[in-house]
């Protein structure tokens, strides 16, 4: 770790040194040589997301932090699912080892301990789903990645606190591809690790006078790094966009439909040593690719209620299947600029999934515990243990156990945004705004469904008898389903705002802005029983199950609160600035807050179940030439009244904390000599638990002091083609599982390269691999468990192994 902060304060130096010789720089500005395009492209970048106007500010003049890529950045990035697009984001760190939807996201200085309660997801500015989070459901799952994205744009604090959602964390906005004078078509086939075959398609352009139109989408199928035995990955997306030129502005139309199945890997054996410092491979495991999940098990039946089974599918694992509708429009009307945007989601974001308990244990210890409990005075060995497929099972057989949840919810909302902007005097502009936001969630619940299977990649699933008759496992059931809501909520949130911008001169400029929201949120949620489904109080993997009563409790509540930001930039020169930013910002109660609360006074007590409230602080330094380019910020934020969930192997606990943190956050990137660039990006903090005496001082769990990436490429023209080489060292620093700081995940780094070759104007060929050194690095411990799990034999989330993808486009 010593080195590593060495590192960082070596970055922080070279990042000094860079604002002196910009200083430097200011007299000789006129005489420099002409940049390259990809650097003059960088310097005139225009982003839209967080800023007053709907057209936008040039980055380098924004006062607030915000990441941009574009889509050749996208694809050398090489990201598993759009949650891993954030590890181009400095302070952000997303756990995207889940596959393509279920990412745990953290934002410096912001706890969360599951899911990615502090950033929001949008397309074309407006929000996909207006909350950012519920149980079994965050925002990137409900977003798939392909070639109809021009760009993303990623803001971190800042005015985000008054725009849109109001989401004082980050917003991460993917800017669609829209159609030009000049047609433009690609197909690209991509195949690689997991028997992955895809076909990519976009094609953009001029419709008739004044109308241009898009239309694309993927078809995609894989095996995955971790194989299940059947289709990790399997589904399609359609996206199509039609624009009409205004005077003055233009409208646009979009839809977007897709119908994705995607496997969800949690946690796998692994065997944990020197307090869990040292993690290595369990016994016959790999750790990179293996999963338990298998086709023995893909189909189970849940056990729900006495004469109600229910099947369900693993291959339909944690999927997608919505329609995305849209409009925005923007117009200059007698000196006003008009926006407005609105967007329509609707669609199923189910999780089918497997979620691992205890850690393993010997076939022989498992038989002990169950005579334990339901064969008093037997002997550990009395009984049997079997394969489903036949055979008996070997009492050193490591065994471990894992439910087979199904958690269904239909998601719908509709979301609207207007602003008017108006230069009222010379140099200040004042924009005024509504938000409107109206949603729902329906929701069918069945946790636990407990499984017993092999300590094995593809597991095997175990019958238990024990010799006094008692069944404690049945094709393979060990355990009840323990939690079985079902409910309905609804939301409305409703916001005004209004900001001020005054350039005072050349150099300087200033901006403030203020938002009022409420929400009012209703639920009904189905009371609960516990019943032995088949009346056999021997057969003990189904007594006591979780199932509705027939009544429900209704539950409402309704919250106010202000956001505020105020933020103010200096310029050097023409591309080099200083910024300040304060603001202070909410995260509503969500609709798991209310069921979490159970009665309507608890849910009334705002101590029990508070409204958030978060302030930062952010200083800034940017700057970029033909040279290098660098983004600079340090960071202070202070939250209160943040609830936390965690669901267990047996229920489900909640707490409340605040929290404290400050860093410095970078993108370096030097320029030596031509077509070579060299980029550093990432993050320093530290965040402490308080208010909650049980965790006060603790480290915010899973975020790390210290994570960064180092890519180097560089391109080599060859007449009319080229060869681009590029690569990128990542390293992840050390983190705390859990808000105790009793489980220790280790740091690690990764190597991932690629090789983009273009062949004239039409062909690219690109082959690229991820984690080329097949590092073992955690990304989660056993989030199923509470305490510390430092020794032996535990469960937990690795990152995949090697993997190596190859794609040709052919663009006409």
């Amino acid at each position: 770790m010593k080195n590593h902060k060495h590192f960082l304060f070596s970055s922080i130096t070279l990042a000094v040194l860079t604002l002196v010789n910009q200083a430097q720089a200011q007299q000789t500005d006129s005489t420099a040589p002409a940049a390259p395009d990809a650097v003059a492209k960088e310097i005139q970048q225009v982003v839209v997301t967080g800023t007053a106007s709907s057209r936008g500010t040039r980055r380098i003049d924004t006062s607030f932090s915000i990441t941009t890529a574009n889509e050749e950045q996208l694809k050398s990035a090489s990201p598993s699912s759009t949650a891993d697009v954030l590890k181009l984001v400095p302070g952000v760190y997303a756990e995207s080892t889940g596959g393509q939807s279920g990412a745990n996201i953290e934002v410096r200085g912001f706890p969360s301990g599951s899911d990615s309660p502090f950033v929001s997801v949008q397309m074309n500015g407006n929000p996909l789903y207006p909350v950012p989070v519920l149980s079994f459901f965050e925002g990137s799952s409900a977003f798939r990645l392909d070639d109809t994205i021009e760009r993303v744009e990623v803001l971190r604090g800042g005015p985000s606190t008054i725009y849109s959602v109001g989401q004082p964390g980050a917003t991460m906005n993917f800017i669609l591809k829209k159609g030009s004078d000049e047609p433009e078509g690609t197909v690209r086939l991509t195949t690689g690790t997991g028997s992955l075959r895809r076909i990519d398609a976009f094609y953009g352009g001029k419709i008739g006078e004044g109308w241009y139109g898009t239309i694309g989408g993927f078809v995609r199928q894989t095996h995955g790094v971790r194989d299940p035995q059947f289709k990790a990955d399997d589904g399609k997306q359609l996206t199509a966009t039609l624009t009409r030129k205004l005077d003055g502005g233009e409208v646009t139309a979009y839809v977007r439909s897709t119908k994705d199945k995607n496997a969800f890997y949690t946690g796998v054996p692994l065997i944990s040593s020197n307090e869990g410092r040292t993690i290595t491979a369990f016994p016959g495991f790999d750790p990179l690719t293996g999963t338990l999940m298998s086709n023995e098990m893909r189909h189970f039946t849940i056990d729900a209620a006495p004469g109600k089974t229910l099947n369900r599918d693993l291959a339909d694992g944690r999927g997608l299947d919505a329609t995305v509708l849209g409009l925005e429009y923007e117009q200059k009307l007698g000196g006003w600029d008009v926006s407005n945007k609105a967007n329509y989601f609707n669609g199923d974001l189910n999780t089918i999934s497997m979620f691992t308990g205890n850690n393993p244990l010997t076939a022989a210890a498992y038989l002990a515990a169950a005579n334990a409990s339901y064969n008093k005075g037997a002997l550990p060995t009395s009984g049997s243990m079997t394969y489903l497929k036949g055979g008996a099972v070997d009492p050193n057989q490591q065994v471990v156990t894992a439910g087979l949840w199904s958690v269904e919810k239909q998601l719908s909302s509709f979301t609207d945004e207007f602003r008017l902007s108006r230069e009222l005097l010379k140099d200040n502009t004042t924009t005024i705004g509504a938000y409107f936001a109206r949603y729902k969630s329906d929701d069918e619940w069945y946790l636990g469904n407990s499984h017993l299977m092999t300590a094995t990649p593809n597991a095997s699933l175990i019958n238990v008898s024990l010799s006094n008759g008692t069944i404690v496992s049945k094709n393979g059931v060990d355990g009840n389903v323990f939690y079985a809501p079902v409910a309905a909520y609804k939301g409305d949130n409703t916001a005004i705002f209004i900001a001020n911008e005054w350039k005072v001169n050349e150099q300087i400029k200033v901006d403030a802005g203020a938002r009022r929201e409420k929400q009012s949120l209703k639920a009904t949620i189905s009371n609960l029983k516990s019943m032995d489904t088949d009346g056999n109080p021997l057969t003990v993997y189904n007594n006591g199950t979780s199932m509705p009563s027939g009544s429900f409790t209704t539950l409402n509540r309704d919250d106010s609160v202000n956001s505020f930001t105020v933020g103010g930039i200096y310029k050097f020169s023409k591309d080099a600035s200083v910024f300040v930013r304060a603001n202070t910002g909410h995260t509503f109660i969500y609709f798991d807050d209310m069921r979490n609360a159970g009665t309507q006074a608890a849910l009334n007590d705002r101590n029990g179940v508070p409204t958030p409230k978060v302030t930062q602080y952010e200083v800034g330094f940017k700057t970029a030439n033909e040279y290098y380019s660098a983004y600079i910020n340090g960071f202070y934020t202070d939250f209160t009244g943040i609830s936390f969930q965690q669901i267990t192997t047996t229920g489900v606990l909640n707490s409340v904390s605040g929290s404290r943190g400050h860093g410095v956050e970078f993108e370096l990137a030097v320029r030596p000599v031509k077509n070579l660039q060299v980029t550093l990006t990432g993050n320093y903090q530290e965040s402490e638990y308080r208010e909650n005496p049980a965790i006060a001082g603790n480290n915010v769990q899973r975020q790390p002091k210290l994570q960064y990436r180092l890519s180097p490429s560089y391109r080599i023209p060859l007449g009319d083609n080229a060869l681009k080489f590029y690569g990128t060292y990542s390293y992840i620093g050390d983190r705390w599982a859990d808000q105790a700081n009793l489980s220790y995940l280790p740091s690690y780094k990764t190597f991932d390269a690629g090789v983009l070759a273009q062949v004239g104007e039409h062909w690219e060929f690109r082959l690229a691999g991820t984690n080329l050194s097949n590092e073992l690095g955690l990304t989660e411990g056993n989030s199923r468990l509470t305490g510390a799990q430092s020794s032996g034999p535990i469960n937990a989330r690795p990152i995949f192994g090697r993997a190596i993808e190859a794609s040709v486009l052919y663009r006409f």
